[in-house]
């Protein structure tokens, strides 16, 4: 008994016992180590589009504030500035200062620059155009990606579909707040305050309700006893002063009073320069601090800012920072996105599927085992004991990578079960033929798995190379499939290859068989 506990110790098969152990530690219960898709447990399905148009008009928006502090150093006299169907429109006095500025704006080389008498029209090349449209969409996808790791939702990655459509799964339930972040745009701007006024209609009036173009009025945060904001601000138009220019967020508690939630901010060298500028140039005057196009606070400047460090308050409650801060630290999109489309895949649905996908499992795994010991006898079931350990490796993987497995990635599964059996039905039969020829069973064994190797691997690796591409040029439910394909030709190479010859040893060895039913 001491010797046949000490062979099965020291053997290969103990090895395999202990991945097996380990493994399943990792992914037991499944339902709560392992992600499932939307098609498995319910939930949201969300398509937003990016608004395209929205980043060109906020690049020309920061290039025109440029400009106008060109104007002003070459003592060109704007008499006005519009920004209309992403084209700038400046008008001068007369065409010679036309002519002047048009030769400054035309040194930004993505412009298109005409002149029409005292008129300078100017626009983004098409090339560059098309290049700021791409990459708010690239943009846009890699911020909505962080908002969503930042709610610990990893399994919640964005998808690009077609030319500006993202795709965005939401599995289960209980994801309202994260789904409420993806759609605020977090447009962070600083821009100086004219007027503030209880209604628009008194800051309209001032005008006799004709805004100059280069001014706009902004309501400030809403107050629910007022039903309404409590004030509107009259506020520049354009500023190069905006929440890209941020290098970090965070919640705390400051403020005058010392104990209001904040939100503290640095900004970047660019920015710092930019604030300071800002500061220095216009004390007294209130600064209005934008969000998604709501005045949040008004602070006046009072000296020069410099360093780039500045605070955010405005009566916010402790989550409320918190939400702000995480908004500002994972980007404001380079173009808002609207919600195109969501709907919703109850949990029913996902619960059948999930019992559907594991019937099929069973059903498989039970036929495989009884054609397995039909014809294979009890190297049959020690087939069967591969499979098994193949399916453990598989969930293992997915748990270990963090993949989502959806009802495409149990299809995979199911065909790598199929795969798994044909390798061992290559095995035996190569030991089938060995034995014939009058080798030892040992012998057999080992020149059967060796003269099979070379055609297992050369199947396996084809097929994961055409599951590699599946998951490189596919999306959402191809790639669950292609990445359970390979996990599953990867646990089939280990089990057929490397576990079943260990299993068939230790039995051989410890049960001292000689003969082989196979």
């Amino acid at each position: 008994m001491e010797t046949l506990v000490r062979r099965f110790v020291f053997s290969g098969f103990f090895f395999w016992l202990i991945l097996a152990g380990f493994a399943l530690y990792f992914i037991f219960p499944f339902q709560q180590k392992l992600r499932f898709g939307i098609d498995l447990v319910g939930g949201s399905y969300i398509t937003l589009e990016v608004q395209t148009d929205k980043a060109i008009e906020a690049e020309l928006s920061e290039k025109l504030q440029r400009f106008t502090d060109r104007f002003k150093k070459a003592n060109v006299k704007l008499v006005s500035k519009e920004l209309i169907h992403n084209e700038i429109i400046l008008k001068f006095e007369t065409p010679d200062a036309a002519q002047i500025a048009a030769s400054l704006v035309r040194e930004d080389l993505q412009l298109k620059v005409d002149t029409d008498g005292s008129v300078v029209k100017a626009y983004f090349l098409e090339k560059e155009a098309k290049r700021i449209a791409e990459e708010a969409v690239q943009t846009d996808i890699e911020v909505l990606r962080s908002r969503v790791d930042k709610f610990g939702l990893t399994e919640s990655q964005p998808i690009r579909q077609g030319e500006k459509n993202i795709v965005i799964e939401f599995p289960g339930a209980g994801t309202q707040e994260a789904k409420a972040a993806i759609g605020k745009s977090a447009k962070l701007e600083f821009r100086l305050v004219e007027k503030v006024a209880g209604s628009k209609e008194d800051l309209l009036y001032e005008y006799d309700g004709d805004l100059p173009d280069d001014k706009e009025i902004l309501p400030g945060k809403y107050n629910v006893q007022l039903g309404g904001p409590e004030s509107y601000y009259l506020v520049e138009r354009f500023t190069d002063l905006t929440g890209k220019l941020l290098k970090s967020a965070k919640a705390g508690i400051g403020g005058k009073l010392g104990g209001e939630p904040i939100v503290s901010i640095t900004f970047n060298q660019t920015g710092s320069r930019r604030f300071y500028d800002l500061t220095r140039k216009n004390p007294g005057k209130l600064l209005a601090i934008i969000l998604d196009g709501v005045v949040i606070s008004s602070p006046q400047i009072n000296e020069p800012i410099s360093g780039g460090q500045a605070y955010i308050h405005g009566r916010m409650a402790m989550n409320e920072a918190m939400e702000l801060a995480l908004l500002l630290k994972s980007g404001a999109y380079v173009a808002p996105v609207t919600f195109e489309e969501e709907r919703q895949v109850g949990a029913g649905l996902g619960t059948e599927s999930i019992y559907q996908g594991l019937i099929a499992c069973l059903l498989g795994l039970g036929l495989l085992l009884i054609f397995s010991l039909f014809y294979y006898s009890y190297t049959g079931f020690l087939a069967f004991m591969a499979l098994l350990l193949n399916l453990i490796l598989v969930l293992f993987g997915l748990w270990y990578l963090g993949a989502t497995l959806t009802l495409p990635g149990i299809a995979g599964m199911v065909l790598t079960v199929g795969m798994a059996i044909d390798s061992s039905i290559l095995i035996f039969e190569k030991i089938k033929e060995e034995l014939a020829l009058g080798l030892s069973i040992k012998n057999a064994v080992n020149a059967g798995f060796k003269d099979v190797m070379v055609v297992i691997l050369d199947a396996n690796i084809t097929t994961f190379i055409v599951g590699a591409v599946l998951y490189w040029v596919g999306t959402g439910p191809i790639q669950g499939f292609a990445i359970t394909l390979m996990l599953g030709i990867a646990a089939t190479l280990v089990t057929g290859l490397f576990f079943l010859r260990s299993l068939l040893n230790f039995v051989i060895d410890v049960f001292n068989i000689k003969t082989l039913r196979i």
